[in-house]
Parts: C-alpha cells; sequence; structure tokens
C-alpha cells in the first residue's frame, strides 16, 4: 500500500440466525474458517449481528479460538485456562487484556527480529561477490547450514510463547494454576535462550566462513 493511499477500513461481516456469516465486501457467505485466514492475512473485520447490529467480534473470534482448539491444534495449555477462567469476576480481571496483549505484541516483534536476523545471515553467506569465489561444494555446505540457521529460528520461535506449550505426556493432569507474575520470570529466561541461540548462529557463519578464505589464500 503507498504511503498516500487511505487505510482500508474494516471488512463488515454479517451473522445471521442460521450462525452464516455474510461478507458485505464481497457478497458471499464465508465460514469461520475464512475468518481464520483472514486473520493470517492481517485483514480487518469486524462481525455484526444481522439483526441487532451488536458488534460481537470477540465472540466469534473466540468461536474461531475453539474450532481450532478442537482440531487438535492445541495452544492452549490447561493451565493457561484454568488460570484465565479463575480471573473472571476477579480483581485482576481489568489487568491480564493488557498483559496479554504485551506478552503477545513481545512475541510478534521477537518473531520479526529472529527472522530479519537469519535473512540478513542467509543474504550475506550466499550474496553473489562471495558465492562466485567458492566451489559448489562450500557453497552447498553453506545451504546446508542456511537450513539449520532456519530450525534454529523455528525453535527460537516457541521460546516466546510460554502459554502455547504443550504439556508433556508425563506430567499430571491437575496442574497447579502459576501466578502472572512468574510468568515474567520465565519469559526473562527464555530470552536468554535466544541470545544463546543467536551466538550459536553466529559460530555457524563464521565456520561456514571458513572454508571460503582458505580456499581464497590458497589462490
Amino acid at each position: 500500500m503507498a504511503d498516500n493511499d487511505p487505510p482500508r477500513l474494516p471488512i463488515v461481516i454479517k451473522k445471521y440466525a442460521n450462525r452464516r456469516l455474510y461478507d458485505t465486501e464481497a457478497s458471499v457467505y464465508i465460514t469461520l474458517d475464512s475468518l481464520a485466514e483472514m486473520v493470517r492475512a492481517g485483514r480487518e473485520f469486524v462481525v455484526l449481528d444481522a439483526k441487532t447490529g451488536d458488534d460481537i467480534t470477540r465472540a466469534v473470534l473466540t468461536q474461531i479460538i475453539v474450532e481450532e482448539e478442537t482440531r487438535g491444534r492445541n495452544m492452549l495449555p490447561l493451565a493457561f485456562l484454568r488460570q484465565l477462567i479463575a480471573y473472571y469476576g476477579d480483581r485482576m480481571q481489568g489487568v491480564v487484556p493488557d498483559y496479554l496483549e504485551r506478552m503477545m505484541s513481545d512475541f510478534a516483534n521477537q518473531q520479526v527480529q529472529l527472522r530479519s536476523t537469519v535473512q540478513r545471515t542467509m543474504e550475506t553467506l550466499l550474496s553473489p561477490e562471495v558465492s562466485k569465489n567458492l566451489s559448489p561444494a562450500i557453497t552447498t555446505g553453506m545451504q546446508e547450514v542456511g537450513r539449520q540457521n532456519l530450525e534454529m529460528m523455528d525453535r527460537a520461535m516457541t521460546l516466546f510463547a510460554p502459554f502455547y506449550r504443550v504439556p508433556d505426556a508425563s506430567e499430571a493432569p491437575d496442574v497447579a494454576v502459576v501466578p502472572v507474575a512468574e510468568v515474567g520470570g520465565e519469559l526473562s529466561a527464555l530470552r536468554a535462550e535466544v541470545a544463546e541461540l543467536r551466538r550459536e548462529l553466529a559460530g555457524r557463519r563464521e565456520a561456514a566462513a571458513k572454508p571460503a578464505r582458505r580456499s581464497r589464500a590458497a589462490k
């Protein structure tokens, strides 16, 4: 979108009594899966009750989460769900939404930073200036290092989602509720793990560059 383009208005979705969803922009009926794809694409929308005009976006988004969870794509551990339910009606209820929003914002920012780091590393290692002086074997080896780096990034993506951990089968079914304050300490520990991953990434990049230096020195 160009800087002078006006911002796109949210798509209005109408929900009817028969649970059908109607996209007023595309003039078609859609499903919850369609709305989930719109969320992933970053497309803003609001869902209105077709009869009353009430904004029911929150309820519909919650329904999407329920649908995903029932399909086995579990991201919400039982301990987190129980803790969240316990806060309804509690004096902390007003604090929880802002806290969760900040947590997700931090996680999203870390995703961007890690992906950018890996992309810059790959662009440096496989740039034409570097690749033209390397033998095919060395280039293949560097590509393998790049693949490993991407795997490291995927591992790191999970480090900033303390609520998304899938419980181990050996864990007791009744997991104790963890106070919200303790999650901040867990996040700090996870950030330290990401820092360690970055150091490992730098070491692999240095190891991949050594054959290139030896090749140039031999000439």
